[in-house]
């Protein structure tokens, strides 16, 4: 147990009376549990603050950043997107030049938004046999930062939604050789470098700005998560101001609770939980190798241990289906879906029944398929449907994301919008990252594809479905 929690929880038996925020004073409003309510507090004696830490939250950020090899490290309540916002903006002056992954989350586009900055994207590799997109290469970045203008910073995501590791720790060198500073989007890695057997996390591999959702594969709660900075290519007092600003003044002490809490496991017993993980989880891989129509990303040096990915496209299932079948039979409810394939998450927070029901269902839903009790998808003239990814596209740059996101706009027919100016950013969801970003060009392929993914139920943000298909786009352009 965390030792912010404990402090909490003993405070709340004290008969001190909150004569302060919140308004719940600590008792039971509603059907929230008092638990809750207990340890819901503000900024009041002896607790800190965490835009000041002089006390238990300094002393917690730096344990925070002694666990991950960082050289300061700092709580987040808002997120990894207030991470991402603070990241970009300490690292690039407002109208700067920004080289980041076109996979990047939409918070590093709405950074770029509100700095007005532009953007040169790289665009990673497809991995064909399963429908996904590879991490962003060191040879990649070198081809990119030998073009004219340089960057002002280079942004990163690893791993990816999908679990794919960048080689950071030689992408570190080349970025570092231009005298410039990488951020890493380590959202979904708050595990790594932790314990043997996993990769080295990006602080450990010498990235300057790392982020980490601690609730994303660690025992967190939800919006919680950390900055780290390293080296003196970043401004900390600059970045301490754009914390300030992207962060709450009003900091849960429930979530740092939650945040201490989930480090304090892993120290105490992180060893033990991510040896049992990875057997568990290696176990279910070695199972699940006998299915003939459904095909599982395998395991190697650059793929992270729990995002089990469910490539459906062999047995002629959209991803969507296999994750409707698993949920509405099976009652196991996945992380997101594509069209190509659905992905299941595991963490240290997974006990065996997680395991066996998830191989117990995928081992019968591929016995469906071969016995054909699951229909293919089909276009109306009845041949097998061929999609294009939308993130393989590279649209034209028409104007900037500050241009396009603020000028005068209209909703038209997805229908009719091929050659017009994105107005707004157009997102799967999850993981959140852009098809198409104010400013570019819409492309008759977006049109027709966005029109199909909304017809398998995926959820398209950005594409309005009242009153058929609309879109919006830059008026008068």
């Amino acid at each position: 147990m965390g030792e912010l929690y404990r402090r909490l929880k003993a405070y709340s038996e004290t008969d001190e009376y909150p004569y302060h925020m919140p308004g719940h004073k600590r008792q039971v409003c509603g059907e929230l549990p008092q638990e809750i309510m207990n340890i819901d507090i503000t900024e009041i004696d002896g607790f800190d603050n965490l835009h000041a830490p002089e006390e238990i939250l300094l002393r917690l950020q730096e344990e925070a950043a002694r666990l991950y090899g960082a050289e300061e490290s700092f709580y987040l309540v808002n997120g990894s997107t207030c991470g991402v916002l603070a990241a970009i903006s300490a690292a690039v002056p407002k109208g700067g030049r920004l080289l980041m992954t076109r996979g990047g989350h939409k918070s590093a586009y709405h950074a770029a938004y509100l700095r007005n900055l532009t953007i040169s994207y790289l665009y990673p590799e497809m991995m064909q046999e399963y429908d996904i997109y590879d991490a962003i290469t060191p040879e990649q970045i070198a081809e990119a930062l030998a073009k004219e203008p340089v960057p002002d910073a280079v942004f990163l995501v690893s791993p990816t939604y999908e679990g794919r590791i960048a080689d950071i720790e030689k992408i570190a060198q080349i970025v570092h050789s231009r005298g410039i500073p990488l951020i890493v989007d380590e959202a979904h890695g708050a595990h790594l470098g932790l314990a043997e057997g996993l990769a080295k996390n990006s602080c450990q591999c010498g990235a300057d700005l790392v982020i980490h959702s601690v609730h994303k594969t660690l025992p967190a709660l939800t919006q919680s998560a950390l900055l780290h900075v390293n080296g003196n290519r970043i401004d900390r007092d600059r970045l301490r101001r754009f914390l300030h600003i992207y962060q709450s003044s009003s900091p849960s002490y429930v979530l740092m609770a939650g945040i201490d809490n989930a480090l304090q496991v892993v120290k105490e017993q992180g060893g033990y939980l991510f040896a049992k993980f990875q057997i568990n989880y290696l176990r279910m891989l070695t199972e699940l190798s006998e299915c003939r129509n459904l095909s599982f990303l395998p395991l190697d040096a650059r793929q992270d241990i729990g995002k089990l990915i469910i490539v459906s496209a062999k047995a002629g299932l959209s991803g969507q289906q296999i994750y409707d079948i698993l949920l509405k039979k099976y009652h196991l409810q996945l992380e997101m879906a594509a069209p190509g394939y659905c992905l299941a998450m595991f963490t240290i927070g997974d006990g065996e029944e997680a395991y066996r029901r998830m191989t117990d269902a995928l081992l019968a839903i591929d016995c469906d398929i071969t016995a054909g009790k699951w229909q293919s998808r089909q276009k109306q003239d009845g041949s097998e449907e061929e999609e294009i990814s939308l993130y393989q596209l590279h649209p034209e740059v028409r104007m900037s994301i500050a241009q396009a996101w603020d000028a005068e706009k209209e909703e038209i027919l997805l229908s009719q919008a091929a050659g017009r100016t994105a107005g707004d950013f157009v997102n799967l969801y999850p993981p959140g990252i852009p098809v198409l970003v104010p400013g570019e060009q819409i492309e008759e392929t977006h049109c027709r594809q966005l029109a199909e993914y909304l017809k398998e139920d995926l959820n398209v943000q950005g594409v309005i479905k009242d009153a058929g298909y609309r879109i919006t786009v830059v008026k008068n352009e």
